[in-house]
């Protein structure tokens, strides 16, 4: 499977993993301020972005697998993850069957198990059918609040309607089949929890479950943000996780 990816920083600092979300980019991470503290990585999962869009549906296994091998061809050995909403959930796959892979873990918006995997197998039939226009709007009110920029929402609505057809209906399958709550006591990488105060798709419990089941694990909230918390808050976000990622 070819990833697209690029990388970002000093090569002799820790690495940090940047992957994007269901329906989004690289775009949706600035590297700017994790750069300045570590090597970069962001990468764009299978069916999203300029990487392969294979036909699916896809599972949340070939998604983590994926990574894997990036990070395999890359060289990089152990590493830390930042990741949101699809993301986190490739990032707990990872930490659980890979876990020597895995240094510090921040789960952003995310869950061991979406609210409606019904919901989730539907919309990948609808996309297949349709296209992911169809279901733009619906997606957009989740990701934002309404007092986000017009500016911003208009790039990622963008950047949503090019996603490959087949590449969202896939991951939207793997969300569906998603269900990680009975491994959530099994990572073992120190973790920080990040919710989003406004965020309908993965609203409180789903973060709540995170930190309560995971050993160890630190909880904040970011008021004033929906689902991408790190477009709707940067500074919050990023304080937040540097200051997790970086703890010794």
């Amino acid at each position: 499977m070819r990833l697209w990816y690029d990388v970002h920083g000093d090569p002799a600092a820790p690495v940090l993993v940047l992957p994007c979300s269901l329906g989004t980019s690289r775009e949706l991470w600035d590297p700017a301020p994790y750069a300045q503290r570590f090597r970069v990585l962001r990468y764009e999962h299978r069916g999203h972005g300029e990487s392969e869009a294979p036909p699916g549906p896809y599972t949340m296994e070939e998604l983590a697998t994926d990574a894997l091998a990036l990070l395999d061809e890359l060289a990089f050995v152990r590493v830390s993850w930042l990741g949101l909403s699809l993301g986190g959930m490739v990032a707990m796959w990872i930490a659980v069957h890979a876990p020597e892979r895995v240094d510090r873990l921040v789960l952003a918006c995310t869950s061991a198990r979406v609210p409606s995997p019904r919901a989730y197998a539907e919309r990948a039939d609808v996309v297949r059918a349709q296209g992911v226009e169809p279901v733009a709007d619906a997606v957009l009110s989740r990701w934002f609040t309404a007092e986000a920029p017009a500016d911003l929402r208009e790039r990622f609505r963008a950047i949503l309607v090019a996603t490959p057809t087949e590449g969202y209906a896939g991951c939207c399958d793997a969300l569906a089949a998603w269900d990680f709550r009975k491994r959530l006591t099994d990572v073992a990488a120190p973790t920080l929890v990040l919710a989003g105060a406004e965020d309908q798709a993965n609203p409180s419990g789903d973060t709540d479950l995170l930190a309560e089941r995971i050993p160890g694990a630190r909880h904040a909230v970011l008021e004033g943000a929906a689902h991408l918390a790190n477009l709707e808050r940067p500074t919050a976000f990023a304080d937040a996780a540097l200051a997790h990622l970086e703890a010794a």
